[in-house]
Protein backbone atom coordinates (compact mmCIF):
# COMPACT_ATOMS: atom_id res chain seq x y z
CA UNK A 1 0.00 0.00 0.00
CA UNK A 2 0.80 3.55 -0.44
CA UNK A 3 1.73 5.75 2.60
CA UNK A 4 -0.55 8.49 2.62
CA UNK A 5 0.35 12.51 2.66
CA UNK A 6 0.21 14.37 5.86
CA UNK A 7 -2.33 17.14 5.21
CA UNK A 8 -0.78 20.96 5.52
CA UNK A 9 -1.54 22.47 8.63
CA UNK A 10 -3.81 24.87 8.07
CA UNK A 11 -2.11 28.75 7.62
CA UNK A 12 -3.35 32.07 8.73
CA UNK A 13 -1.68 35.67 8.66
CA UNK A 14 -2.76 35.66 12.36
CA UNK A 15 -3.10 33.63 15.12
CA UNK A 16 -4.19 35.50 18.82
CA UNK A 17 -3.66 33.33 21.85
CA UNK A 18 -6.62 34.45 23.88
CA UNK A 19 -10.02 35.61 23.70
CA UNK A 20 -10.32 38.04 26.93
CA UNK A 21 -10.20 41.60 26.07
CA UNK A 22 -7.13 41.71 24.59
CA UNK A 23 -7.31 38.75 22.20
CA UNK A 24 -11.19 40.32 21.49
CA UNK A 25 -10.13 43.38 21.20
CA UNK A 26 -7.44 42.87 18.67
CA UNK A 27 -10.22 40.84 16.82
CA UNK A 28 -12.34 43.58 16.64
CA UNK A 29 -9.60 46.09 15.43
CA UNK A 30 -8.25 43.83 12.53
CA UNK A 31 -11.71 43.71 11.52
CA UNK A 32 -12.20 47.14 11.02
CA UNK A 33 -9.14 47.18 9.47
CA UNK A 34 -10.23 44.73 6.78
CA UNK A 35 -8.26 42.05 7.89
CA UNK A 36 -10.04 38.78 7.77
CA UNK A 37 -7.48 35.75 7.92
CA UNK A 38 -6.94 34.95 11.57
CA UNK A 39 -7.65 32.61 14.25
CA UNK A 40 -8.65 33.59 18.12
CA UNK A 41 -6.96 30.50 20.04
CA UNK A 42 -8.87 29.83 23.35
CA UNK A 43 -8.45 27.16 25.67
CA UNK A 44 -11.81 27.16 27.75
CA UNK A 45 -15.14 26.47 26.09
CA UNK A 46 -16.04 30.26 25.61
CA UNK A 47 -15.01 33.91 25.40
CA UNK A 48 -14.44 36.13 28.32
CA UNK A 49 -10.68 35.36 29.31
CA UNK A 50 -10.55 36.42 33.64
CA UNK A 51 -14.01 37.46 33.67
CA UNK A 52 -15.19 33.92 32.48
CA UNK A 53 -12.87 32.33 34.80
CA UNK A 54 -13.65 34.57 38.19
CA UNK A 55 -16.81 33.25 39.28
CA UNK A 56 -16.34 33.43 42.99
CA UNK A 57 -19.11 35.05 45.03
CA UNK A 58 -18.55 39.23 45.20
CA UNK A 59 -16.68 39.11 41.93
CA UNK A 60 -16.80 42.68 40.45
CA UNK A 61 -14.05 45.12 39.33
CA UNK A 62 -12.50 47.97 40.78
CA UNK A 63 -12.59 50.48 38.04
CA UNK A 64 -15.59 52.22 36.69
CA UNK A 65 -17.66 50.55 34.36
CA UNK A 66 -17.91 53.46 31.72
CA UNK A 67 -14.16 53.21 31.52
CA UNK A 68 -13.49 49.51 31.64
CA UNK A 69 -14.96 48.61 28.12
CA UNK A 70 -14.08 49.48 24.79
CA UNK A 71 -14.02 52.88 23.31
CA UNK A 72 -15.20 51.82 20.36
CA UNK A 73 -17.83 49.68 21.61
CA UNK A 74 -19.85 51.37 24.28
CA UNK A 75 -22.09 49.44 27.02
CA UNK A 76 -25.04 52.05 27.70
CA UNK A 77 -26.68 49.24 29.52
CA UNK A 78 -24.15 49.10 32.76
CA UNK A 79 -26.16 48.31 35.52
CA UNK A 80 -23.76 49.85 38.45
CA UNK A 81 -21.04 52.21 38.55
CA UNK A 82 -18.47 49.73 39.26
CA UNK A 83 -19.70 46.32 37.17
CA UNK A 84 -19.93 42.76 38.48
CA UNK A 85 -18.35 39.91 37.07
CA UNK A 86 -21.67 38.35 35.19
CA UNK A 87 -22.28 41.53 33.16
CA UNK A 88 -18.28 42.28 32.17
CA UNK A 89 -18.51 38.73 30.85
CA UNK A 90 -21.79 39.68 29.14
CA UNK A 91 -20.44 42.46 27.72
CA UNK A 92 -17.29 40.66 26.18
CA UNK A 93 -19.73 38.32 24.72
CA UNK A 94 -21.97 41.05 23.78
CA UNK A 95 -18.54 42.86 21.56
CA UNK A 96 -18.04 39.24 20.07
CA UNK A 97 -21.03 38.99 18.52
CA UNK A 98 -21.37 42.54 17.57
CA UNK A 99 -18.20 42.36 15.83
CA UNK A 100 -18.90 39.48 14.01
CA UNK A 101 -16.06 37.61 15.80
CA UNK A 102 -17.46 33.92 16.27
CA UNK A 103 -16.30 32.77 12.87
CA UNK A 104 -13.11 33.34 13.84
CA UNK A 105 -13.03 31.52 17.54
CA UNK A 106 -11.74 27.81 18.04
CA UNK A 107 -12.60 27.17 21.53
CA UNK A 108 -10.69 23.57 23.12
CA UNK A 109 -7.49 25.20 21.17
CA UNK A 110 -5.04 25.22 24.21
CA UNK A 111 -1.73 26.20 22.77
CA UNK A 112 0.81 23.99 23.62
CA UNK A 113 3.92 24.67 21.61
CA UNK A 114 4.56 27.47 19.34
CA UNK A 115 8.25 27.87 17.22
CA UNK A 116 9.20 30.10 15.07
CA UNK A 117 10.64 28.49 11.88
CA UNK A 118 13.98 30.80 10.52
CA UNK A 119 13.36 28.94 7.33
CA UNK A 120 10.02 29.66 6.30
CA UNK A 121 9.46 32.86 8.37
CA UNK A 122 6.64 31.97 9.66
CA UNK A 123 5.31 30.28 13.10
CA UNK A 124 4.16 26.82 14.24
CA UNK A 125 1.73 26.72 16.46
CA UNK A 126 0.54 23.50 18.34
CA UNK A 127 -2.88 23.30 20.06
CA UNK A 128 -4.54 20.24 21.82
CA UNK A 129 -6.80 20.19 18.69
CA UNK A 130 -4.92 21.09 15.60
CA UNK A 131 -2.14 22.50 14.40
CA UNK A 132 -1.56 26.02 12.54
CA UNK A 133 1.18 27.79 10.76
CA UNK A 134 0.86 31.75 10.94
CA UNK A 135 2.97 34.79 9.72
CA UNK A 136 2.62 36.30 13.03
CA UNK A 137 1.49 35.18 16.61
CA UNK A 138 0.03 37.44 19.14
CA UNK A 139 -0.02 36.15 22.91
CA UNK A 140 -3.04 37.74 24.48
CA UNK A 141 -3.02 34.93 27.39
CA UNK A 142 -2.85 38.05 30.05
CA UNK A 143 -1.03 38.21 33.38
CA UNK A 144 -4.15 37.42 35.21
CA UNK A 145 -4.63 33.99 33.85
CA UNK A 146 -3.27 31.01 35.46
CA UNK A 147 -3.74 31.10 39.29
CA UNK A 148 -0.96 30.56 42.14
CA UNK A 149 -1.33 28.07 45.06
CA UNK A 150 1.85 28.48 47.77
CA UNK A 151 3.62 24.93 48.21
CA UNK A 152 2.54 24.62 51.40
CA UNK A 153 3.95 21.81 53.76
CA UNK A 154 1.03 19.26 54.19
CA UNK A 155 -1.63 20.33 51.56
CA UNK A 156 -2.01 17.47 49.72
CA UNK A 157 -3.40 16.01 53.13
CA UNK A 158 -5.90 17.46 53.41
CA UNK A 159 -9.11 15.79 53.91
CA UNK A 160 -11.30 18.52 52.71
CA UNK A 161 -11.88 20.78 50.08
CA UNK A 162 -9.37 23.01 48.00
CA UNK A 163 -9.55 25.48 45.47
CA UNK A 164 -8.26 29.01 44.31
CA UNK A 165 -10.77 31.97 44.05
CA UNK A 166 -10.36 31.74 39.99
CA UNK A 167 -11.34 28.20 40.22
CA UNK A 168 -14.42 28.44 42.57
CA UNK A 169 -16.14 25.13 43.10
CA UNK A 170 -19.82 25.86 43.15
CA UNK A 171 -20.77 22.48 43.76
CA UNK A 172 -19.44 22.76 47.11
CA UNK A 173 -22.09 24.36 50.11
CA UNK A 174 -19.76 26.14 52.34
CA UNK A 175 -22.93 26.79 54.56
CA UNK A 176 -22.39 26.00 58.54
CA UNK A 177 -18.69 25.23 57.12
CA UNK A 178 -15.41 26.60 58.83
CA UNK A 179 -13.54 28.10 55.99
CA UNK A 180 -10.12 29.60 55.74
CA UNK A 181 -9.50 32.40 53.21
CA UNK A 182 -5.78 32.57 52.44
CA UNK A 183 -5.07 35.95 51.41
CA UNK A 184 -6.40 39.68 51.86
CA UNK A 185 -6.06 40.93 47.77
CA UNK A 186 -8.25 41.84 45.32
CA UNK A 187 -10.19 38.63 45.24
CA UNK A 188 -10.33 38.28 48.95
CA UNK A 189 -11.88 41.51 50.00
CA UNK A 190 -14.73 40.34 47.60
CA UNK A 191 -15.20 37.40 48.68
CA UNK A 192 -14.82 37.57 52.45
CA UNK A 193 -18.27 39.73 52.91
CA UNK A 194 -20.01 37.34 50.32
CA UNK A 195 -19.28 34.02 52.28
CA UNK A 196 -19.10 35.50 55.56
CA UNK A 197 -23.01 35.64 56.16
CA UNK A 198 -23.18 31.44 55.50
CA UNK A 199 -19.92 30.10 57.18
CA UNK A 200 -19.84 28.74 61.14
CA UNK A 201 -16.50 29.81 60.95
CA UNK A 202 -14.27 32.18 58.36
CA UNK A 203 -10.43 32.11 59.09
CA UNK A 204 -8.28 35.14 57.13
CA UNK A 205 -4.80 34.57 56.74
CA UNK A 206 -3.02 38.23 56.14
CA UNK A 207 0.38 38.17 56.01
CA UNK A 208 0.22 41.90 54.92
CA UNK A 209 -2.99 44.34 55.26
CA UNK A 210 -4.01 46.68 52.61
CA UNK A 211 -4.95 49.97 52.38
CA UNK A 212 -8.59 49.98 51.61
CA UNK A 213 -10.71 52.88 50.31
CA UNK A 214 -14.56 53.17 50.38
CA UNK A 215 -16.18 52.31 47.07
CA UNK A 216 -18.55 55.13 45.75
CA UNK A 217 -20.74 52.40 44.11
CA UNK A 218 -24.39 53.36 42.98
CA UNK A 219 -27.17 52.16 40.41
CA UNK A 220 -26.77 53.38 36.86
CA UNK A 221 -30.30 54.51 36.78
CA UNK A 222 -33.10 53.97 34.10
CA UNK A 223 -32.83 57.76 32.78
CA UNK A 224 -28.85 57.64 32.76
CA UNK A 225 -28.88 54.39 30.53
CA UNK A 226 -31.50 55.73 28.16
CA UNK A 227 -29.21 58.84 28.20
CA UNK A 228 -26.74 56.86 27.36
CA UNK A 229 -28.47 55.01 24.74
CA UNK A 230 -30.22 57.77 23.11
CA UNK A 231 -27.27 60.14 23.22
CA UNK A 232 -24.52 59.08 23.01
CA UNK A 233 -22.46 61.87 23.53
CA UNK A 234 -23.54 61.71 26.93
CA UNK A 235 -21.88 58.66 27.63
CA UNK A 236 -18.36 59.57 26.41
CA UNK A 237 -18.83 62.85 28.40
CA UNK A 238 -18.78 60.38 31.78
CA UNK A 239 -16.69 58.13 30.46
CA UNK A 240 -14.09 61.25 29.84
CA UNK A 241 -14.92 62.57 33.63
CA UNK A 242 -13.90 58.89 34.98
CA UNK A 243 -10.73 58.71 32.80
CA UNK A 244 -9.60 62.64 34.24
CA UNK A 245 -10.28 61.82 37.65
CA UNK A 246 -8.21 58.77 37.72
CA UNK A 247 -5.74 60.14 35.39
CA UNK A 248 -5.28 63.19 37.71
CA UNK A 249 -3.52 60.67 40.48
CA UNK A 250 -1.38 59.23 38.63
CA UNK A 251 1.41 62.13 39.79
CA UNK A 252 1.64 60.29 42.99
CA UNK A 253 1.91 57.10 42.28
CA UNK A 254 5.09 57.72 39.94
CA UNK A 255 6.59 60.82 40.92
CA UNK A 256 5.35 62.07 44.35
CA UNK A 257 4.30 59.44 47.04
CA UNK A 258 3.63 61.83 49.40
CA UNK A 259 0.42 63.44 47.78
CA UNK A 260 -0.73 60.12 48.88
CA UNK A 261 -1.22 61.40 52.57
CA UNK A 262 -4.40 62.74 51.73
CA UNK A 263 -6.00 59.27 50.38
CA UNK A 264 -4.14 57.60 53.44
CA UNK A 265 -5.98 59.94 55.88
CA UNK A 266 -9.35 58.99 54.29
CA UNK A 267 -8.46 55.24 54.25
CA UNK A 268 -7.59 55.09 57.89
CA UNK A 269 -10.65 57.20 58.75
CA UNK A 270 -12.58 54.79 56.94
CA UNK A 271 -10.94 51.68 58.72
CA UNK A 272 -11.74 53.57 62.26
CA UNK A 273 -15.33 54.16 61.12
CA UNK A 274 -15.79 50.11 60.86
CA UNK A 275 -13.55 48.57 62.98
CA UNK A 276 -13.98 49.43 66.74
CA UNK A 277 -12.09 46.98 68.19
CA UNK A 278 -8.20 48.40 68.22
CA UNK A 279 -6.74 45.09 68.60
CA UNK A 280 -8.52 44.47 64.87
CA UNK A 281 -7.99 47.49 64.06
CA UNK A 282 -4.20 47.33 64.28
CA UNK A 283 -4.43 43.97 62.30
CA UNK A 284 -5.55 46.33 59.23
CA UNK A 285 -3.22 48.63 59.51
CA UNK A 286 -0.24 49.17 57.10
CA UNK A 287 3.17 50.26 57.87
CA UNK A 288 3.94 50.83 54.43
CA UNK A 289 3.44 53.70 51.84
CA UNK A 290 -0.29 53.84 50.04
CA UNK A 291 -0.18 52.74 46.88
CA UNK A 292 3.15 50.49 47.19
CA UNK A 293 0.70 47.60 46.89
CA UNK A 294 -2.66 47.59 45.27
CA UNK A 295 -5.01 50.37 47.18
CA UNK A 296 -8.28 47.96 47.66
CA UNK A 297 -12.36 49.40 47.24
CA UNK A 298 -14.92 48.02 49.51
CA UNK A 299 -17.60 49.12 51.78
CA UNK A 300 -18.07 46.18 53.14
CA UNK A 301 -14.62 44.35 54.09
CA UNK A 302 -13.85 45.89 57.12
CA UNK A 303 -17.47 44.98 58.88
CA UNK A 304 -17.49 41.51 57.63
CA UNK A 305 -14.10 40.97 59.41
CA UNK A 306 -15.88 42.81 62.40
CA UNK A 307 -18.58 39.94 63.11
CA UNK A 308 -17.87 37.45 65.40
CA UNK A 309 -17.42 34.32 62.75
CA UNK A 310 -14.51 35.97 61.55
CA UNK A 311 -10.86 35.53 62.67
CA UNK A 312 -8.15 37.44 61.66
CA UNK A 313 -4.83 35.85 61.43
CA UNK A 314 -2.18 38.11 60.90
CA UNK A 315 -0.09 35.89 59.63
CA UNK A 316 0.87 33.35 56.83
CA UNK A 317 -0.05 29.76 55.98
CA UNK A 318 2.63 27.73 57.11
CA UNK A 319 2.08 23.92 57.21
CA UNK A 320 -1.12 21.66 57.08
CA UNK A 321 -1.82 19.03 59.24
CA UNK A 322 -4.96 17.13 58.79
CA UNK A 323 -7.64 19.64 58.85
CA UNK A 324 -5.59 21.82 60.96
CA UNK A 325 -3.92 25.45 59.38
CA UNK A 326 -0.87 26.25 61.18
CA UNK A 327 0.01 29.80 60.96
CA UNK A 328 3.66 31.33 61.14
CA UNK A 329 2.91 32.80 64.32
CA UNK A 330 2.14 29.25 65.73
CA UNK A 331 -1.57 29.33 66.10
CA UNK A 332 -3.51 26.44 64.68
CA UNK A 333 -7.39 26.15 63.19
CA UNK A 334 -9.34 23.66 62.37
CA UNK A 335 -11.34 23.98 58.75
CA UNK A 336 -13.14 22.22 56.63
CA UNK A 337 -12.83 24.07 53.07
CA UNK A 338 -9.37 25.97 52.35
CA UNK A 339 -9.55 28.99 49.54
CA UNK A 340 -6.43 30.32 48.13
CA UNK A 341 -7.06 33.73 46.92
CA UNK A 342 -3.50 34.18 46.38
CA UNK A 343 -3.11 35.86 42.82
CA UNK A 344 -1.18 34.94 39.72
CA UNK A 345 1.24 34.36 37.46
CA UNK A 346 2.16 37.61 36.73
CA UNK A 347 6.46 37.99 36.77
CA UNK A 348 6.56 34.20 35.50
CA UNK A 349 3.69 34.07 32.89
CA UNK A 350 3.35 30.34 31.59
CA UNK A 351 2.49 31.27 28.05
CA UNK A 352 5.90 31.45 28.27
CA UNK A 353 7.26 27.98 28.19
CA UNK A 354 5.50 27.17 24.98
CA UNK A 355 6.66 30.24 22.83
CA UNK A 356 10.08 29.05 21.29
CA UNK A 357 12.63 31.21 19.23
CA UNK A 358 14.47 30.01 16.28
CA UNK A 359 16.95 28.66 17.66
CA UNK A 360 14.79 26.23 20.20
CA UNK A 361 14.75 29.02 22.79
CA UNK A 362 12.07 29.83 25.09
CA UNK A 363 10.75 33.24 26.05
CA UNK A 364 11.01 31.95 29.54
CA UNK A 365 14.55 31.27 29.09
CA UNK A 366 15.16 34.73 27.39
CA UNK A 367 13.15 36.26 30.83
CA UNK A 368 15.07 34.44 33.31
CA UNK A 369 16.74 37.77 34.57
CA UNK A 370 13.53 39.25 34.38
CA UNK A 371 10.48 39.94 31.24
CA UNK A 372 11.02 42.50 29.41
CA UNK A 373 10.04 44.24 25.81
CA UNK A 374 10.09 47.22 23.61
CA UNK A 375 7.35 49.18 24.50
CA UNK A 376 5.83 46.11 26.36
CA UNK A 377 4.76 44.63 23.20
CA UNK A 378 7.79 43.17 20.89
CA UNK A 379 10.73 40.76 22.14
CA UNK A 380 14.04 40.63 20.67
CA UNK A 381 14.76 36.97 19.48
CA UNK A 382 10.88 36.65 18.32
CA UNK A 383 9.90 37.97 14.75
CA UNK A 384 6.89 38.71 14.08
CA UNK A 385 5.98 38.36 18.21
CA UNK A 386 3.63 40.63 19.63
CA UNK A 387 2.36 40.51 23.57
CA UNK A 388 -0.84 42.43 25.01
CA UNK A 389 -0.32 43.17 28.45
CA UNK A 390 2.91 42.61 28.16
CA UNK A 391 6.14 43.61 30.53
CA UNK A 392 5.54 46.62 32.38
CA UNK A 393 2.22 47.75 30.84
CA UNK A 394 -0.07 47.30 34.06
CA UNK A 395 -1.54 50.38 35.75
CA UNK A 396 -2.06 51.33 39.84
CA UNK A 397 -4.43 53.73 39.13
CA UNK A 398 -6.44 53.73 35.85
CA UNK A 399 -7.91 51.49 33.38
CA UNK A 400 -6.24 48.45 31.52
CA UNK A 401 -8.53 48.33 28.59
CA UNK A 402 -7.33 52.03 27.58
CA UNK A 403 -3.25 50.10 27.68
CA UNK A 404 -4.74 47.47 25.76
CA UNK A 405 -5.96 49.39 23.08
CA UNK A 406 -2.58 51.53 22.95
CA UNK A 407 -0.96 48.69 22.17
CA UNK A 408 -3.38 47.28 19.87
CA UNK A 409 -2.55 50.74 18.12
CA UNK A 410 0.81 49.09 17.48
CA UNK A 411 0.24 46.23 16.35
CA UNK A 412 -1.78 47.93 13.78
CA UNK A 413 1.27 50.42 13.20
CA UNK A 414 3.51 47.11 12.71
CA UNK A 415 0.81 45.28 10.28
CA UNK A 416 0.79 48.30 7.99
CA UNK A 417 4.68 48.41 8.05
CA UNK A 418 4.69 45.20 6.91
CA UNK A 419 2.20 45.79 4.15
CA UNK A 420 3.90 49.23 3.48
CA UNK A 421 8.10 47.77 3.00
CA UNK A 422 6.64 44.28 1.47
CA UNK A 423 8.39 42.70 3.95
CA UNK A 424 7.75 39.11 5.73
CA UNK A 425 8.82 39.94 9.36
CA UNK A 426 9.87 42.49 11.71
CA UNK A 427 12.15 42.27 15.01
CA UNK A 428 13.02 44.51 17.74
CA UNK A 429 16.59 45.26 17.78
CA UNK A 430 18.87 44.82 21.09
CA UNK A 431 19.62 47.63 21.10
CA UNK A 432 15.98 49.28 21.37
CA UNK A 433 14.84 47.11 23.77
CA UNK A 434 17.25 47.47 26.31
CA UNK A 435 17.63 51.03 26.22
CA UNK A 436 13.53 51.01 26.55
CA UNK A 437 13.98 49.38 29.28
CA UNK A 438 16.80 51.25 30.68
CA UNK A 439 14.99 54.16 30.72
CA UNK A 440 11.56 52.49 32.54
CA UNK A 441 13.64 51.22 35.07
CA UNK A 442 15.23 54.56 36.11
CA UNK A 443 12.08 56.00 36.06
CA UNK A 444 10.57 53.11 38.21
CA UNK A 445 13.19 54.10 40.94
CA UNK A 446 11.08 57.04 41.78
CA UNK A 447 7.45 55.44 41.85
CA UNK A 448 5.73 54.54 45.32
CA UNK A 449 5.62 50.84 44.20
CA UNK A 450 9.80 51.34 44.63
CA UNK A 451 9.90 53.39 47.65
CA UNK A 452 7.11 52.71 49.09
CA UNK A 453 9.02 50.02 51.56
CA UNK A 454 6.85 46.89 51.00
CA UNK A 455 6.72 43.78 48.77
CA UNK A 456 4.02 43.51 46.15
CA UNK A 457 3.14 40.83 43.34
CA UNK A 458 4.52 43.71 40.88
CA UNK A 459 7.97 42.57 41.73
CA UNK A 460 9.48 39.96 40.72
CA UNK A 461 12.35 37.28 42.54
CA UNK A 462 14.88 40.28 41.74
CA UNK A 463 12.75 42.72 43.65
CA UNK A 464 12.28 44.01 40.09
CA UNK A 465 8.81 45.73 39.01
CA UNK A 466 8.62 43.95 35.57
CA UNK A 467 4.77 44.57 36.01
CA UNK A 468 3.63 48.02 36.20
CA UNK A 469 4.28 51.19 33.50
CA UNK A 470 5.66 54.40 35.64
CA UNK A 471 4.20 57.27 34.20
CA UNK A 472 0.56 58.13 32.53
CA UNK A 473 -1.61 56.32 30.27
CA UNK A 474 -1.06 59.07 27.98
CA UNK A 475 2.27 58.70 28.16
CA UNK A 476 1.96 55.11 27.45
CA UNK A 477 -0.38 55.68 24.34
CA UNK A 478 2.21 58.19 23.20
CA UNK A 479 4.31 55.61 23.03
CA UNK A 480 3.12 53.33 21.25
CA UNK A 481 1.00 55.46 18.63
CA UNK A 482 3.19 53.72 15.97
CA UNK A 483 6.22 51.65 15.47
CA UNK A 484 9.47 53.58 15.33
CA UNK A 485 11.01 51.48 12.55
CA UNK A 486 14.27 52.95 13.88
CA UNK A 487 13.65 50.32 16.55
CA UNK A 488 13.28 46.95 14.24
CA UNK A 489 15.33 45.08 11.94
CA UNK A 490 13.13 43.97 8.85
CA UNK A 491 13.26 40.91 7.29
CA UNK A 492 12.30 40.48 3.43
CA UNK A 493 10.47 38.09 2.08
CA UNK A 494 10.85 35.14 0.26
CA UNK A 495 10.75 35.10 -3.37
CA UNK A 496 9.67 31.55 -4.61
CA UNK A 497 12.93 30.80 -5.86
CA UNK A 498 15.09 31.60 -3.03
CA UNK A 499 17.05 28.74 -0.47
CA UNK A 500 15.10 27.93 2.55
CA UNK A 501 18.12 28.37 4.89
CA UNK A 502 17.44 31.49 6.95
CA UNK A 503 17.49 35.05 6.01
CA UNK A 504 19.32 37.47 7.77
CA UNK A 505 17.37 40.29 9.05
CA UNK A 506 17.37 43.78 6.94
CA UNK A 507 18.56 47.21 8.94
CA UNK A 508 16.09 49.79 8.20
Amino acid sequence: MGSTATPAAPHVRIAIIGSGFGGIGLGVRLRQAGQTDFVILERAGDVGGTWRDNTYPGCACDVPSHLYSFSFAPNPHWPRSFSGQPHIRAYLEDVTDRFGLRPHIRTGHEVVEARWDPAQLRWTVRTTATTYTCDILVSAAGALADPVIPDIPGLDGFPGQVFHSSRWNHDHDLAGERVAVIGTGASAIQIIPAVQPLVQRLVVFQRTPAWVMPRADRPITRLEQWLFRTIPATQKLARAGVYLTRESMVGAFVRYPALLQAATVVARAHLRRAVRDPELRAKLTPDYVMGCKRILLSNDYYPALSRPNVDVVASGLQEVRGSTLVAADGTTHDVDTVVFATGFHVTDMPIANRIYDGAGRSLADHWRDGMSALRGTTVTGFPNFFLIVGPNTGLGHSSMIYMIESQLNYILSALRHLDSTGSAALEPRRSAQDAWNARLQQRMRRTVWARGGCASWYLDARGCNTTLWPGSTLSFRAATRRIDPAEYHLFPARTPTAPSAPTAPEVV
